[in-house]
């Protein structure tokens, strides 16, 4: 089974730039969007053969979640069922016979970590969220989780130390969530590959010089590691700041 997971920074934009064109040629089994800024009604996408799941912002042109996939599921869950959090179309939950699929776009801590504090509230209830999946069949979560993890996960970790997506504290739920039982997949197969990056800023000619981060995920729960098969980032496709990371399973 292919999976792919792709933050489109806007999906109207993005179609403009080639979308479809990635679409039709990596026919995933599993295509989950992250940060889609749309509403409903706002794009009609013909993607034959593939059951649509959208998740909206209640803000207009924020945030917003979507998974196109081959294989009906046997129920869609929406958010966390959490108020607080569920008002940015942030996660969606498809679930199969024999595991969950969960795609997210984690709340980013922002410029001067003005949302830190809930950021961390977030990740706390994410993960109990996670867990409470786990206890019934494994869990597949993707998305941008906007944590680069380790000092190998971006190009110049000593001086983003104190920025968002690079702080102790989101370091560090992440750390609690890979020790919950979860493996994150490309780590799995490239412990030590550097230069490893699916987001670039816009500034400063950041893509060209592969001055990255590694911020978009496929974290697995740790039942599923005997059918991990390979795990790609498709640094070359253009059409966002992100590209799109890939998981295949056995």
């Amino acid at each position: 089974m292919k999976f792919i997971s792709w933050n489109v920074n806007g999906i109207r934009a993005c179609v403009k730039k080639g979308f479809m064109d990635y679409f039709n040629t990596m026919d995933a089994d599993f295509f989950c969007l992250q940060e889609t800024k749309l509403q409903e009604g706002q794009i009609e996408l013909e993607l034959d053969g593939y059951h649509q799941y959208w998740h909206y912002a209640v803000k207009k042109g924020y945030s917003g979640t979507a998974i196109f996939t081959k294989y009906e599921p046997l129920q869609v869950q929406y958010g966390l069922g959490i108020e607080e959090h569920d008002q940015e179309g942030r996660v969606i939950t498809l679930e199969y016979e024999d595991f969950y699929l969960v795609t997210v776009y984690t709340p980013n801590a922002k410029r001067d970590l003005e949302r830190l504090d809930y950021r961390m509230t977030w990740e706390d209830d994410f993960r109990t969220y996670l867990n409470a999946l786990k206890t019934r069949k494994e869990v597949i979560v993707c998305g941008d989780l906007n944590v680069a993890h380790k000092e190998i996960d971006l190009k110049n970790p000593k001086t983003n130390t104190k920025n968002a997506g690079f702080t102790p504290e989101e370091r560090n739920k992440m750390t609690v969530l890979l020790d919950a039982g979860y493996t994150d997949t490309f780590r799995y197969f490239y412990p030590d590959l550097t230069d490893a990056y699916s987001w670039w800023s816009y500034m400063g000619g950041a893509r060209a010089k592969n001055v990255g981060w590694r911020i978009d995920y496929f974290i697995t729960s740790d039942g599923l590691r005997e059918r991990l098969e390979e795990a790609e980032i498709h640094s070359d496709i253009e059409g966002s700041d992100h590209c799109p990371v890939v998981l295949y399973l056995k």
